[in-house]
Order: C-alpha cells, then structure tokens, then sequence
C-alpha cells in the first residue's frame, strides 16, 4: 500500500472510532470522511460499505488488545500483566462502546479468526498469572473476557458520571480476581 494510502487509511480508521464513539451506529460516512479531511469517494474505495468500515475499526481494535496481551505474556509479573491488560481494554472499551462487537460478527470474515486470536492471548495472560498465584484458579478465561466488559457497562447507567469511574470497578473486579480471602464460586464458569 502506497504511503498516501496507509495515511488516509489510518485516519479513516481513527475517525470511523470517535464518530462512532460519539454517535453509535448512526454515524454517517460523510461526518467520518469530513472528520478524516478525505473524501467520500477515498472513503468509499478502502471500505465499499458502512459496515466494512466498522469490521475495520473493529478489526483494529481487537488486534491491538491481541498485540497488548502477546507484549504482557512476556512480562515478569503475570499478575501484574493481566490487571494491565484489562485497564488497557477497558480503558479502549471506554473510548468507544464495543457494544456494536456483538452485532459486526457476520461483518467481516476475519473477525471471529481475530476474536479467537485474542481469546487464547487473554488465556495465556490468565493461565500465567494463575501459576505465579496472583490469580484464583477458579477464574476462567472467559470469566476475564466477560469481565473485561464490566467497568464500562457499569458506569453506562451512572448519569455524568467522570470519565475515570471505571477505573473504581476495574478495581473491585481485580480484588475479586485475587486468590487471597476467594470463597468457591456458586455457579460454573460459562462456555468457551
């Protein structure tokens, strides 16, 4: 891809995020290529369509939390890593509502292939930080997945609240997450 190229790309990219994050699904092509200072046809000839532009978005956002999650399976502290990791995803999930991962899943072929990706790097970051005894070994990775959501779905229904709030949940989820004072979980952890 030619420089100019990759350039326009990015920022379509970096705009479709906060028109989204600002909008929702109602985002329109025209406010995100105005927002990138391209224009529509630039747009229109790296993603045809509305909703391969979001595949891409959502695309670029799981591969990143991927990359995080492989840089963090090499850290010295595994306990450590994954409270890292999850502030970084929910700290990304509080920049733009995810919520549209849940309905982009027959966007884009890629997506489940990249989501999977992203699943095992979560679980060695769990299984890591089991071994060194930071994390209860009743915790699952789809436990850490499903709560890696959390903060920011909490926080949703506190009318104004500040931009950090999530961080006080992340928190609560990280002690909870903690082997020391963990009494058994009442139910099974959900499916893969």
């Amino acid at each position: 891809m030619r420089a100019d190229a990759l350039r326009n790309r990015t920022a379509l990219l970096a705009a479709a995020e906060a028109e989204f994050a600002d909008r929702g699904m109602d985002a329109s092509v025209a406010d995100i290529a105005r927002r990138a200072g391209i224009g529509k046809g630039t747009l229109f000839r790296h993603f045809p369509t509305k909703d391969d532009l979001l595949a891409a978005v959502v695309l670029d956002r799981i591969t990143g939390l991927t990359a995080l999650a492989g840089d963090l399976s090499r850290a010295p502290d595994p306990g450590a890593a994954l409270a890292e990791f999850m502030a970084a995803a929910a700290g990304r999930q509080q920049q733009l509502d995810l919520s549209f991962l849940r309905a982009s899943g027959a966007l884009n072929d890629r997506l489940a292939e990249t989501r999977e990706q992203l699943f095992t790097a979560i679980l060695t970051l769990v299984t890591r930080a089991q071994q060194s005894g930071a994390l209860r070994t009743d915790i699952t990775g789809m436990d850490v997945i499903l709560l890696m959501c959390a903060p920011n779905h909490v926080v949703s229904f506190v009318p104004d609240a500040p931009p950090d709030l999530w961080r006080r949940y992340l928190a609560i989820i990280l002690d909870g997450l903690a082997p020391q004072g963990a009494r058994p979980l009442p139910a099974p952890p959900p499916g893969a």
